[in-house]
């Protein structure tokens, strides 16, 4: 069988059963398109890579299978750069076919080359740099076998365009290669573990992306309800518990629940799996859980350790390690100490100011939720509205929250839409964002009404950026710079320009009104676009300082206590 390089990699991914690719063609890879062109893959044009590349991050987030995306080469592979990075802060499977320059030209500065290798190095789990079609085989199936095993992450395969039209001789096909399995579990530490959650009179059970990155959901809720154990979630693991279990604590650090870090403040066992104690879940450091022995799980062993040594570290899969857990811990119903978390959450519960009324951030969240139901996918961007809907949204579903968490990264939330459409097209999906992050990747709206996608884009619009705006207000004396648009955008007729129906509930008489308008906005078929009118006033509270321990909150907007 004689193939060309890019007949190849085209065929590969139909027989992996990748389904939906995503990218923009150019010059370096258009033998690859040629090959498409004769396929059954379904290829999304995307209006940027760095949108590609979210888009096939939101394919990946709800599948749990890499993402591919395509790019050329030069300005093509660069603009994949900050979605690769975020790929790997938060474990996301993503393969990157990009583009290169011919293997003459490599090294002469010829149109549009770049080194990728160098470029892309440190934030990747590999570059592989072809250089012989005889090697594509081996590198195709290494490419996706290193995306998704272990700690999942993004994986580039540059190829030369003069690579992908060679011919190669092949017997027969490549076989895609299963993700390679974390190492058993060690059956003594698991023992130990056991020992230390028995002994334990204040524990408390963190639960991290990696976590929802193994489907490990209901595993984590038997081990909680078996052995009694108050859980509290970072941003990436939202929905790991049920938001009304008696035993959620919801999310802990800057943003969560003054009770929530209370409660994390007295615990005497901290059981981490599947989170890397970020500084925006633990605030400072020294200060977080001083009083806690500590067991650490995670998939990654260069993570057990890194921040804070742990009594136990055991490197396993979460949910294997959960699934063990929850089988081996002698069952235990604490109520001293459930009843002290139940003290705390009555003195310290987390305020949601305004959540009857849809005008204000938590109403509209809420409003949004009880129309789209509990299997509906959320994406958001990064700010304001993601710290409102990570409060307050009724997540049940941990696969089907996608969020910036590592990274942050503004401009994520509408492609990591599409893409997730893409991957669930049987279930809503929202887009929360606020207008500083939308106009970041807002070309992907011509995507979205091109795909004519179930996508709903909720539009928190306080024509700032709100948070930086609220940090400079609470930590800076209200000096503001650079955080407000002199001339805000007009989404609604933006939108429109680009075929996405739009409403805009600013201009709604009264609330009754914004919320018929908002209703029925989420339930008219195909994309839509929402804008919600929000004072530059809100602020997401409680947050804890930049620097502070968790304890340390400002819970009070400054001029209500100034008041």
């Amino acid at each position: 069988m004689r193939l060309t390089g890019a007949e190849l990699i085209i065929g590969f991914l139909e027989r992996r059963g990748t389904g939906v690719v995503v990218g923009i063609p150019g010059g370096t890879v258009l033998p690859l398109y040629r090959a498409l062109a004769d396929s059954r893959l379904r290829h999304v044009l995307a209006r940027h890579e760095q949108g590609a590349a979210f888009v096939a991050q939101g394919l990946a987030r709800i599948s749990g299978r890499a993402g591919v995306c395509f790019a050329t080469s030069g300005p093509g592979m660069t603009n994949l750069v900050t979605a690769l990075a975020d790929a790997k802060a938060d474990s996301i499977p993503l393969v990157c076919i990009t583009g290169q320059v011919p293997r003459a030209l490599i090294g002469t500065d010829a149109f549009q080359e770049m080194p990728t290798g160098r470029i892309v190095e440190s934030i990747t789990k590999a570059c592989f740099e072809v250089r012989n079609s005889a090697d594509l085989p081996d590198l195709l199936v290494e490419a996706f076998r290193l995306a998704e095993s272990g700690r999942p992450g993004p994986v580039v395969l540059d190829v030369p365009k003069d690579v992908q039209a060679e011919s190669i001789e092949l017997a027969d096909w490549p076989d895609a290669a299963a993700p390679q399995p974390v190492a058993g579990i060690d059956g003594l530490a698991i023992e130990h573990a056991v020992r230390m959650i028995a002994a334990a009179q204040r524990p408390v059970l963190y639960l991290g992306g990696g976590v929802t990155q193994a489907r490990a959901q209901a595993a984590a809720q038997a081990l909680a309800e078996r052995a009694g154990l108050p859980t509290t979630a970072t941003l990436m693991a939202l929905g790991s518990l049920p938001p009304d279990h008696p035993l959620a604590l919801g999310m802990l650090g800057m943003h969560g629940a003054r009770y929530t870090n209370l409660v994390l403040d007295e615990c005497d066992l901290l059981i981490a799996i599947g989170a890397r104690f970020d500084d925006r879940a633990t605030g400072r450091l020294d200060r977080f859980c001083a009083r806690a022995r500590v067991i650490h799980i995670d998939a990654d062993p260069r993570e057990l350790g890194k921040l804070r040594r742990p009594e136990l570290a055991i490197h396993a899969d979460a949910g294997v390690a959960l699934r063990a857990l929850a089988e081996a811990v002698t069952p235990a119903l604490r109520p001293e100490w459930l009843a002290r978390v139940g003290e705390l959450r009555r003195a310290y519960p987390l305020p949601l100011p305004g959540l009857d009324d849809v005008r204000r951030p938590y109403g509209l969240i809420r409003a949004v939720a009880d129309v789209v139901g509990p299997q509906a996918a959320i994406t958001t961007d990064v700010g304001q509205h993601q710290m409102w809907v990570a409060q307050s949204y009724p997540f049940t579903r941990a696969d089907r929250w996608l969020s910036s968490g590592g990274l942050g990264t503004m401009g994520f939330g509408l492609p990591a839409a599409i893409g997730a459409a893409l991957a669930r097209p049987d279930a809503p999906v929202v887009c929360f964002t606020g207008d500083g992050s939308l106009l970041m990747n807002i070309q992907e709206l011509g995507t979205l009404a091109e795909l004519g996608l179930d996508v709903k884009v909720v539009v928190l619009d306080n024509a700032a950026l709100g948070l930086v705006h609220q940090q400079q207000r609470l930590f800076y004396e209200s000096r503001h710079a650079g955080a407000h648009y002199a001339r805000p955008a007009d989404f609604c007729a933006i939108a429109e320009g680009f075929g996405v129906s739009a409403c805009d509930l600013g201009v709604a008489a009264n609330a009754a009104h914004a919320r018929k308008g908002l209703i029925a906005a989420l339930r008219a078929p195909g994309p839509q676009l929402i804008r919600a009118p929000v004072a530059v006033e809100e602020m997401v509270l409680p947050m804890v300082a930049p620097g502070a321990g968790n304890t340390e909150v400002v819970e009070t907007p400054c001029w209500e206590a100034e008041s």
